[in-house]
């Protein structure tokens, strides 16, 4: 799981060299069917969250890409926040019902 996030307005930014802020960084790995990634994007879709999207459908290289990046996790969808897995659609809706997926994303409750 990912490291507890600092609170306040910057809590969605990246702290870059020099002092810089980076702005925030979401990922999601899918598959164009899929009932999770259509579940993980809706929620980050209400949240007014940019993302990237990877369709990695029948994208073997793609798919072996992402698995290497989610530390072996093979489902989908799989979900990074600044360059950090996060898990699945599951995991994703857990962090939003205890308030983390907030802090994370820079998001005030």
């Amino acid at each position: 799981m990912a490291q507890q996030p600092s609170s306040g307005p910057e809590a969605g930014r990246n702290q870059q060299a020099g002092g810089e802020d980076a702005p925030l960084k979401v990922e999601i790995y899918t598959w164009r069917f899929c009932p999770y990634c259509i579940r993980a994007k809706g929620l980050l879709d209400r949240k007014g969250v940019i993302y990237n999207e990877y369709m990695i459908d029948g994208d073997e290289t793609a798919r072996q890409a992402m698995i290497r990046r989610a530390e072996g996790r093979r489902t989908l969808p799989q979900i990074f926040i600044n360059n950090r897995p996060m898990g699945g659609c599951d995991d994703l809706m857990e962090l939003d019902r205890t308030g983390w997926l907030n802090q994370l994303l820079g998001i005030e409750a």
